[in-house]
């Protein structure tokens, strides 16, 4: 039982992502294209995390009452309209106004895969009495993310080559199998959903408020943790879609297949980073070092690759700069996992998917500061520069960490079984 659990989630996991990511290397050129310039750009980009940031609790309430299943439902739906009213604005002319708004909704259905599809592992599998750590499980699952990533990056590439609304309409027809496999495929093990009436709305959000304060802002280690998240993601999306017209500039050349090329590669490195994950914790030892490690050598390289874009331009320096930028994605690779583990290692099942969510909503806050705040320098000074400012500020999650480590006296280290929850 737990074993077909975990290929659902592996399945879900791997065709959600290879959807999402046929745009990602795409996406920047795309909206250029359609007449944004790269700060409008970085604005609609805000946009869709505003939204998520926005939506990621009320969200939320649906996956800890109606079910984690039906939240999935409800995300590919959203998903798949919002695709193809992203193509609609391209075509006819709607313009920035009308991106930043399917942005917003882009948004909203993300936030009901985020956290609810964990939510469904984790208790799924403690009800079916699995008692191996999670980490192992959390980085095979991000392995898939990379894979789906590599697939759906190459692919968006080269369909964007032909023409850039193609990725798009591609994404929308891999939503329609996946949806079919969340409709048949993920059943409600080990929660019991509830009515979600719309007269208990408010006192949902009031009792999940409170929970969040307790088990969210209110823990000690899961705290700092969250407001971690908040800083990596202010770089994390910001660069990721800012590269691709950045790295092209660099290259001098307007050669769209390369993005698909590079983001397969991001791919890779973040697929490298999820198996270096046992290596790594066996060397460290315990999960904030492993985070405090992987952040400081995403400053490293998110700043150097800023740094020589501004002292040496040119074709030359772009090899070297994507070359940085993989180190940075393997580092990515090796903390995302270890910090999914460590957070699941402190929330109570009842409240599994609200803090997720939680941590989410800090994560988009992150991404709408960091785009807005680096976009705007960016068109004031280029994008060299707002690199080198985005790189220098992850190193304000150092002492966050730090700050975890010294207050977790039980679930740090990696072979402490994390089999209860610390208050």
């Amino acid at each position: 039982m737990s074993a077909r659990i975990i290929r659902t989630y592996f399945a879900i996991t791997f065709l959600f992502n290879l959807a999402m990511s046929l745009i990602w290397g795409v996406d920047t050129l795309f909206k250029l294209g359609a007449g944004l310039d790269i700060f409008q750009v970085m604005l609609t980009n805000a946009a869709f995390t505003a939204g998520s940031m926005v939506f990621e609790i009320p969200t939320g309430v649906v996956a800890d009452t109606v079910g984690r299943r039906v939240s999935l439902l409800l995300s590919l739906g959203t998903l798949f309209i919002t695709t193809l009213l992203y193509v609609s604005a391209a075509w006819r002319g709607w313009g920035f106004a009308a991106f930043c708004w399917i942005s917003v909704f882009l948004g909203l259905g993300y936030t009901f895969y985020t956290g609810a599809v964990d939510a469904w592992l984790v208790d799924a599998l403690k009800a079916t009495g699995y008692s191996a750590p999670l980490e192992p499980v959390f980085a095979r699952g991000q392995m898939m993310f990379g894979v789906g990533m590599l697939l759906g990056t190459i692919s968006g590439g080269l369909l964007g080559q032909i023409h850039l609304y193609i990725p798009y309409l591609v994404r929308a027809g891999v939503v329609i199998p996946l949806f079919a496999l969340a409709w048949f495929g993920m059943r409600e093990v080990g929660f019991t959903p509830r009515a979600l009436e719309l007269r208990r709305v408010p006192a949902e959000l009031r009792r999940l408020f409170v929970e969040g304060m307790d088990y969210g802002l209110h823990h000690r280690v899961v705290r700092p943790v969250m407001l971690a998240s908040l800083v990596t993601m202010s770089f994390m999306i910001f660069g990721f879609y800012s590269w691709q017209k950045y790295f092209l500039d660099l290259l001098g050349k307007n050669l769209i297949w390369v993005n698909g090329v590079i983001s397969s590669l991001v791919g890779l490195a973040l697929i490298a980073g999820n198996a270096l994950v046992p290596s790594v914790s066996r060397v460290v030892g315990t999960r904030t070092g492993v985070l405090t490690l992987s952040i400081v050598v995403q400053a490293a390289t998110a700043t150097a690759c800023g740094a020589l874009g501004l002292l040496a331009p040119g074709p030359a320096t772009f090899y070297i700069v994507v070359l940085l930028y993989l180190v940075y994605g393997v580092a990515l690779g090796v903390s995302m996992p270890v910090k999914q583990g460590y957070l699941n290692a402190h929330i109570p099942s009842a409240q599994r998917a609200t803090i997720i969510s939680l941590d989410a909503f800090f994560a988009s806050l992150g991404g709408v500061v960091g785009q807005t705040t680096w976009g705007y320098l960016a068109r004031l000074r280029g994008l060299a520069t707002a690199w080198v400012a985005g790189g220098l500020g992850l190193v304000l999650a150092v002492p966050l960490y730090l700050q975890a480590r010294r207050r977790d006296k039980t679930l740090d280290r990696f072979e402490q079984e994390a089999s209860h929850v610390t208050a």
